[in-house]
């Protein structure tokens, strides 16, 4: 039988703007009939993967995920001595077994083509793997051959990838499915999300000059009660991880408190909707003691009503 481990979190933020569509507003849901605030699970991951606690937690255990994973190489074949553009030939070979490198014509920079069209996902151990071949193709003087190019492997998988899972399309046999599965936060209740019309005011330009602002603005925000579900399937994160349960179950720990601690970074030094998390780790970090509840106060004490 298969072993889930599922969280329902419930996480008030004050006025923020936590997750933006491409007009800047906050992202938004109709669910039962009223629109709600939204944070997207890509946003939600994106946020506890990158966090120093995740971070700390299972250093060395972290996958990396760019479009210039070969470019690195390139970087290395050059500063060992081999011609830039050997290099960056040699380096798109790399690009073509992990994507499709990219063939720009004219590039402001060449080593842009020795990057891939998309991001590829891998562990620390494959891209050591990408780097040690870099340094023996610098040190024997020539391109690498195909068997040269065997660099992902399904052992000793990246933490995040064997969470979340990867998806190659060059490479589908070294695809991984997610343990984990993430669904958009919203709202419990509906929310109205309102404009912030701001100014910035021009410290040099005299008022008999123009008495107007020296710059306009508009900013999106709203404020709710965000429902989180996440659901672990423990025995096929302990499978991705090549049967490491020790590891599987640190990854556990330091994932549900991640998604109890960490908030979304967006719109943060305007908005620093910073929620109070459970515990003593309160006094640890900066946390935005907004009221949900109207407060009442008389000259001896204040208290909640």
């Amino acid at each position: 039988m298969t072993t889930f481990i599922q969280l329902h979190l419930l996480t008030a933020y004050p006025a923020a703007n936590l997750n933006r569509d491409d007009t800047g507003a906050p992202k938004t849901v109709v669910l039962g009939g009223a629109t709600r605030l939204r944070v997207s699970s890509q946003s939600l991951k994106r946020a506890w993967r990158t966090s120093a606690l995740f971070e700390q937690a299972l250093a060395g255990h972290i996958g990396i995920r760019s479009g210039r994973i070969a470019r690195e190489a390139a970087t290395i074949l050059i500063e060992k001595g081999i011609e830039e553009k050997k290099a960056i030939e040699w380096a798109a070979k790399i690009a073509d077994y992990l994507g499709k490198a990219k063939n720009d014509k004219k590039p402001k920079d060449p080593l842009t083509n020795a990057e891939t069209e998309q991001l590829v996902h891998i562990s620390p151990a494959e891209f050591d793997a990408v780097k040690a071949l870099a340094h023996q193709l610098a040190e024997e003087k020539r391109a690498p051959k195909e068997e040269d190019l065997a660099l992902l492997r399904k052992d000793r998988m990246a933490v995040d990838i064997a969470m979340f899972g990867r998806m190659l399309a060059n490479k589908p046999e070294f695809n991984v499915e997610a343990a984990c599965q993430v669904a958009h936060a919203f709202g419990v209740s509906e929310t109205i999300v309102e404009d912030d019309f701001f100014t910035a005011v021009d410290d040099l330009r005299q008022a008999s000059e123009d008495a107007g602002a020296g710059h306009l603005g508009e900013t999106g925000f709203g404020s709710a009660l965000f429902y989180t579900y996440i659901c672990i399937d423990k025995d096929l994160l302990v499978e991705n991880l090549g049967g490491d349960e020790a590891l599987a179950n640190q990854t556990i720990r330091a994932f549900t408190e991640a998604a109890l601690k960490v908030s979304q970074p967006a719109n943060r030094t305007a908005l620093p909707a910073v929620p109070t998390p459970p515990g003593r780790w309160q006094k640890k970090a900066p946390i935005n003691h907004a009221l949900w509840r109207r407060l009442s106060m008389n000259p001896l004490m204040a208290h909640v009503s």
